[in-house]
């Protein structure tokens, strides 16, 4: 039996929450597991990664392997640094105000 620690997903259409859980490869994502380690929320700022790296470090000596991503996490919760944040790109109509804006503030500093 291939066990894997992996992310489960939950919470509302485009608002995701997931639970990092111990699961039989063969189960489906948000199907049955065997045990629950973490919780992932990515959409509060910084994110909220809650894992228990006890237990993590439990299933990995009987054999488990994690997925990229949860490695990523877990390696995130042992370093204790808050994950990168990407910058949010702007949408071309908001840059031309901000940078009407700024020249219409440089010309009054003038």
């Amino acid at each position: 039996m291939a066990v894997k620690i992996r992310l489960a997903r939950h919470g509302a259409k485009k608002r995701p929450y997931y639970r990092v859980v111990v699961a039989d490869g063969r189960m489906p994502r948000d199907g049955r597991y065997i045990e629950e380690v973490g919780r992932y929320n990515p959409l509060t700022n910084p994110k909220t990664i809650d894992i228990n790296l006890e237990k993590v470090d439990e299933w990995v000596a009987k054999g488990a392997q994690p997925t990229n991503a949860v490695s990523h996490l877990i390696d995130i919760a042992r370093d204790g640094q808050p994950a990168v944040e990407k910058k949010a790109k702007i949408s071309k109509k908001a840059a031309a105000k901000a940078a009407a804006a700024a020249a219409e503030a440089e010309s009054d500093a003038e």
